[in-house]
């Protein structure tokens, strides 16, 4: 092209939990540096999807990005319920009023997630990119990354060019993917890239636990798709996983293929992925074992005694992150030098604003936020540490010790733990302890497992078949039919 490429950059993402009662609302994107707009949000996350994309479209002459206003996640993190139609609408009118006032574009990056639920929008990426595609016309090519745990269908790709989805449970290779979707659309801009996609949904579903892409089968899954990448030039390969906890009608694995103007190859390409995840169901839906809280401790307890410490106690099932199953089990247990981090419980951190170091501390905290949370459980100790300085609050936090040198981190919402550094945030040195409690599915294991830190993990869920649950079946879907999925209902049969 003779002429400067415009792209037009913006956000909405979010992963909901639609079984948690607390709605995702205009407030809770609204904090200080969100809504987020021109270099302000093209400067958001520098090493994940954003500062991919920006970094490889700034080293092509002649390429200008236009930040449109657009919400960064919200305070409540992964640990809130559906996003409101009226949150949806108020940011999505405001991305395509600005679209058409300073256009036109000749290319639109979505960075989104694939497991937003907004309610009365029932595929919200997707209406996403039709608004977008709207407002910027049939010529703008339009590309979009998004997380394994998308919950995707070929409705996307029937607005957007491109789509292009992480391989790694724990995200290794955001930026990667934002890079090549800096990197394709200004190929398909300029007319070197005509895509052709296939999407096929394979009747698999899942919790996220069992998803860790570090070990066989999921593993197995990942290397297919990239050898099928080696193997063809200019092909990309999605694996969606899927995200159970939305009641959303396209839950569930999704394979995609894309190929440069050769549909035959991305159909077949798509295909040979569907029928291979599907070989591997029974693997894959039972790739990790989970233990209960009391046995999780007591096997805890055995490693430090063996000498097989640092240990991980990662409870996967905590959505909301006020549950204190674990911190209950851990006290029952009698573990000493234990960190639980985090229990969510934004009262009492409001209410030790004024606590220094040292000061004595005697109260309930967690639960209360559903079934799920559990009941609060009382804590006896001494303050050793808090920070109320950010302007959000939802990063505000209190360090609390208790027992046999034990501490509990209290935080707003609900805070995953993914490595050793993390605790050393909340003024603790990681040395001190021999178990680490954390609330975490898979995020934690690059931290802690891939280092070699920790030569015990231990994945834990209550008694209860409560929200976070490996059991589906005990989840109160109304969107979903879990017998049209293996393990619950489809067992055998071709898959196509």
């Amino acid at each position: 092209m003779d002429r400067p490429i415009r792209i037009a950059v913006l956000q909405f993402s979010h992963e909901t939990v639609t079984f948690l009662p607390n709605d995702t609302t205009i407030a809770d994107f609204t904090y200080p540096g969100s809504p987020a707009t021109g270099e302000a949000l093209l400067a958001t996350d520098p090493t994940g999807y954003m500062g991919g994309f920006v970094q490889v479209a700034r080293e092509h002459h002649g390429v200008e990005l236009v930040g449109i206003e657009s919400p960064l996640w919200p305070v409540t993190g992964s640990g809130s319920g559906w996003v409101t139609g009226e949150a949806f609408t108020h940011f999505s009118s405001r991305m395509v009023a600005q679209l058409h006032a300073e256009g036109p574009f000749d290319g639109v990056y979505l960075c989104v997630h694939g497991a937003m639920a907004v309610r009365g929008v029932p595929h919200p990426e997707a209406e996403l990119a039709r608004l977008v595609r709207a407002a910027v016309g049939p010529t703008a090519r339009l590309a979009g990354t998004f997380d394994p745990h998308g919950n995707e269908d070929e409705q996307f790709l029937q607005h957007a060019d491109f789509a292009f989805c992480v391989k790694y449970f724990p995200h290794y290779d955001s930026h990667l993917q934002g890079e090549r979707a800096a990197r394709m659309l200004i190929r398909a801009i300029r007319g070197d890239y005509a895509p052709s996609t296939a999407t096929l949904k394979v009747p698999v579903i899942t919790p996220t636990v069992q998803q860790w892409t570090g070990a066989s089968p999921w593993m197995d899954l990942v290397q297919r798709a990239l050898v099928w990448e080696a193997r063809e030039p200019d092909l990309y390969v999605n694996v969606f996983f899927g995200f159970p906890w939305s009641d959303v009608p396209d839950v569930g694995m999704t394979i995609q293929a894309t190929a440069n103007g050769n549909a035959k190859l991305a159909d077949r390409v798509a295909r040979d992925m569907a029928e291979f995840a599907w070989r591997k169901r029974a693997a894959l839906v039972n790739a990790a074992t989970i233990l209960r809280m009391d046995e999780g401790v007591r096997q805890a307890a055995a490693a430090v005694a063996s000498g097989a410490a640092p240990v991980v106690l990662a409870d996967h099932s905590d959505r909301s992150g006020g549950a204190t199953w674990l911190l209950r089990a851990v006290m029952d247990g009698g573990l000493s030098d234990t960190v639980i981090a985090c229990i969510a419980d934004a009262g009492a951190v409001e209410a030790l604003r004024n606590a220094g170091p040292g000061t004595p501390f005697d109260r309930e905290i967690g639960g209360r936020m559903d079934p799920s949370a559990g009941e609060p459980v009382r804590i006896a100790g001494t303050v050793v540490g808090g920070d109320w300085s950010s302007p959000a609050a939802g990063r505000h936090w209190v360090a609390v010790r208790f027992g046999d040198n034990n501490v509990v981190v209290l935080t707003p919402y609900l805070t995953q733990i993914m490595y050793p550094a993390s605790v050393a945030a909340y003024g603790l040195d990681p040395a001190a302890f021999k178990v680490f409690a954390i609330k975490s599915r898979v995020h934690f294991r690059r931290g802690f497992d891939d280092s070699g830190f920790a030569p015990t993990i231990l994945l834990v869920e209550p008694e209860e078949p409560f929200l976070g649950t490996i059991r589906l079946e005990a989840l109160p879907y109304r969107h979903v039919d879990l017998k049209q999925f293996y393990p619950y209902g489809r067992e055998e049969g071709v898959l196509f």
